[in-house]
Parts: C-alpha cells; sequence; structure tokens
C-alpha cells in the first residue's frame, strides 16, 4: 500500500473512531446489564395543567434510576393537527425508537403511522386517551367508568331528584361522548333528576364558570352540576351567584375544588363534591408499564390497561403536610400550590418515586429509585374507542364502583 494510501485510511479509521465515540456519549450511560434505550414522549398539545403535570412525572421518572441509566429521553410538541403528529411520530420511528409514548390527538387518525412503527419493532403506548390500532398498547382509567359511577354517586346524593347541568367536556371527541352516554344512562333512569340546561366547557375552568354563570341567571334553583373537567370553574360561578345554597358537584381533582369540598363550613351551606376524573398520573404511570414492558418485567396478556380512576368523595378529603400523598392524604395546603394545581398527579401507590416538586418541576426526587409496579389490571373493551372489532362488555353503560340507589316513588 502507498503511503498516501495508507495515510488515507488512518484518516478515515480515525474519524470513525471519533464518530462512534461521539454516538456513545450522546445515546447516554449504559445500564448494568448494558440495555440502552431510545425513548420519545409525544404530546399532542402542552400547556395546560393536566399536560404539564403529567409531562413533569415522566421526565421526572426518565431521570430516576435505574431509568436514567436506561434511556435516551426526549420530549416533542406535536400541537392539535392529525398531520403533524403523524410527521413526528414517522421522524421517531425513522431515527430509531425503541418506545414512544404518546398523547394521541386522535383516536383512529394515527393507526396507519402507529401500524409502521409496530412493524419497525417500536413499542406504541398511547396514555389517558386512547387509539384503536390493535398493536398498541392504550394506558388510562376508561375502566373505571367514570361517567357511570359519578352520576350515580350524584343521583344517591341528590336523593334521586332534582335539577342538574352538565358540563360536557370537548364536543366530538371520544372520551366526552363515551362519558356522556354513560352519565346519561344513569341520569335518564330517574325521573326525579331534571336536567335543565347543558354547555361545552371545553374541560376549561374559564369557559365553565362563564358557563354555570350564565345558566344560573335561568334557572336559580339548580341542584346539582355534572363535569369531567372545569369543576374549579363551575364551583367558582355558584360560590360567586349563589354562595349561601351549593351543589352537588362532581368533576376533576383540583387543589382548590378538593380543599372546598373538604371545607365543613361549605358543607354546611350544601356542598357536597366528588372530587375523580381522569388524573394526569396516568402519564407517569404508563412510563412505567412501557418500561417493563421493554425491559421484559412485564408481559401484558391484554393491549387496554387500566390506571385506577381517582375517586375522593368529600367526606374522605385529607390534608398532606408534606410533598407526598403519604398517610391516606390526597390534598395540599392552599399556599402550597396553585388552586387549579391537579392533585391527581401524584399517587403514592403506584408512584412513589414522584412527589411535588417532581411533577411541577419536572425534577427527580433526590435519592429515589424506581420501584417495580404491582400486577396490572386491565380495561374494558370499547369499540371505536380503545379496540376495533372487538366486543364492548353486556353492563359497560352501568356504573361498577357505586351502588344503585332505588327509584324514588
Amino acid at each position: 500500500m502507498k503511503a498516501g494510501s495508507f495515510r488515507t485510511l488512518l484518516r478515515r479509521l480515525l474519524t470513525a473512531a471519533v464518530c462512534l465515540g461521539t454516538g456513545a456519549m450522546l445515546a447516554g450511560p449504559a445500564s448494568a446489564d448494558g440495555a440502552h434505550y431510545k425513548v420519545f414522549l409525544d404530546l399532542s398539545y402542552s400547556g395546560n395543567v393536566w399536560q404539564t403535570a403529567a409531562a413533569n412525572g415522566i421526565k421526572a421518572l426518565a431521570e430516576t434510576p435505574p431509568y436514567d441509566a436506561e434511556v435516551t429521553f426526549k420530549t416533542v410538541i406535536s400541537g392539535t393537527d392529525v398531520q403533524h403528529q403523524i410527521s413526528d411520530l414517522q421522524s421517531m420511528i425513522a431515527s430509531g425508537a425503541n418506545a414512544i409514548l404518546f398523547y394521541p390527538v386522535s383516536g383512529t387518525g394515527l393507526n396507519r403511522v402507529i401500524e409502521q412503527g409496530c412493524q419497525r419493532h417500536v413499542l406504541m403506548v398511547a396514555y389517558d386517551s386512547s387509539v384503536t390500532a390493535p398493536c398498541a398498547y392504550n394506558v388510562n382509567s376508561l375502566g373505571g367508568r367514570y361517567g357511570a359511577n359519578s352520576a350515580q354517586w350524584m343521583v344517591n346524593e341528590m336523593g334521586g331528584k332534582g335539577e342538574l347541568v352538565i358540563n360536557h367536556g370537548v364536543a366530538g371527541t371520544a372520551l366526552t361522548k363515551l362519558m356522556d352516554q354513560q352519565a346519561l344512562n344513569v341520569f335518564h333512569k330517574y325521573p326525579g333528576i331534571k336536567i335543565v340546561a347543558d354547555f361545552y366547557g371545553d374541560w376549561n375552568d374559564a369557559l365553565s364558570q362563564e358557563g354555570v354563570s350564565r345558566i344560573l341567571a335561568a334557572h336559580p334553583n339548580i341542584d346539582a352540576i355534572w363535569t369531567v373537567d372545569g369543576t374549579w370553574g363551575s364551583l367558582q360561578a355558584m360560590m360567586q351567584h349563589r354562595p349561601d345554597r351549593l351543589v352537588v358537584i362532581a368533576g376533576q381533582s383540583n387543589n382548590g375544588y378538593r380543599s372546598a369540598i373538604g371545607d365543613p363550613a361549605l358543607q354546611a351551606k350544601g356542598l357536597k363534591g366528588l372530587s375523580a376524573s381522569f388524573g394526569p398520573a396516568d402519564g407517569p404511570y404508563a412510563f412505567k408499564v412501557m418500561m417493563e414492558i421493554l425491559t421484559g418485567a412485564l408481559k401484558p396478556t391484554g393491549h387496554n390497561i387500566a390506571y385506577p380512576l381517582p375517586w375522593v368523595p368529600y367526606q374522605d378529603v385529607k390534608l398532606c403536610s408534606g410533598q407526598s400523598f403519604e398517610g391516606g392524604c390526597n390534598v395540599f395546603p392552599a399556599g402550597a400550590v396553585p388552586p387549579l394545581f391537579i392533585d391527581t398527579a401524584l399517587n403514592g401507590t403506584l408512584l412513589p418515586e414522584l412527589n411535588l416538586s417532581a411533577v411541577q418541576n419536572g425534577t427527580p426526587v433526590p435519592g429515589a429509585t424506581v420501584q417495580k409496579l404491582p400486577p396490572v389490571e386491565y380495561s374494558d373493551n370499547l369499540p371505536g374507542v380503545n379496540c376495533d372489532g372487538c366486543t364492548a362488555p353486556g353492563d359497560w353503560l352501568e356504573p361498577n364502583r357505586v351502588k344503585p340507589i332505588p327509584v324514588p316513588q
């Protein structure tokens, strides 16, 4: 070999070595057994309290041992356009992703790109909302039947009669349709329950406060408000316009709302509240499910995995003194978090690795290590919601947690 040729070959070998070394550094440290995974979080939208808490919890987990040595983690915000999310997912797949945790903007519109990912052996996991692609995993609280159980709880507290307002979610979304179907199925069984008004609050507290204020002007004697989210805004309208005669109300778990329903002075004015609905902790839980599937620690027997539905009626509200849910506490002092902070961003049993600071700032808890999950449970199969060609349980519209009261005669 000529000297010039040898020098050229040597330069190429050195360049390749440097590139390989740089690639290793970009990939991050290897775990104890040498396994390493490229993992993405894809948000369909961001900026609201719910999504921020969920994303922060996921980020904090990704930086908690042993995950910090097992994953290269990146967050992508796709927005609410289906085509944009499809394009982003395609880019993640092409970049060599091992797993993608995503909040889907559509239950069916992403199916083709999800299948592309599965064909490339990418683990595809949707959280909170669901998709019907058969190879994807869905992790959410659908199995808790919030619509049916919260409606039945409300009927029971109302004694089966009274004037009711329904604050729907976002028009046209699969979750809004499903929750409405379940709730209306329960309410329609009780002739004494009169639905005097309804509106779409878009899971937004400002819009919900405005909507309830407007309805109170026409229906000053309402007895109850059923919501999925926008609950704090709904309650604010009542406290502003009819402070001495409050209502039965069911919905989300904002700290201000949960604190209010536990207040004996407000209870004395008629406030009976249920703090439930879908919690942001579903996101970090789904991340742990994804990592256990990825590492082989979990071998699910189904693709619709249940995150337990949060459930705190007014009698069970208990104030926390620290930064975690410990000793059965479930709400923070008013000065510790903003009123709209969603308490169900935390779960002391399934997510002991996270605390208040973690879900507010996305930083890992010092000294924490990821704990193995208990056995997973599975949600109902719901055609067009989380599966296609499947059969829904015969009782999917019925409450499975709250025992119905007899219909008043």
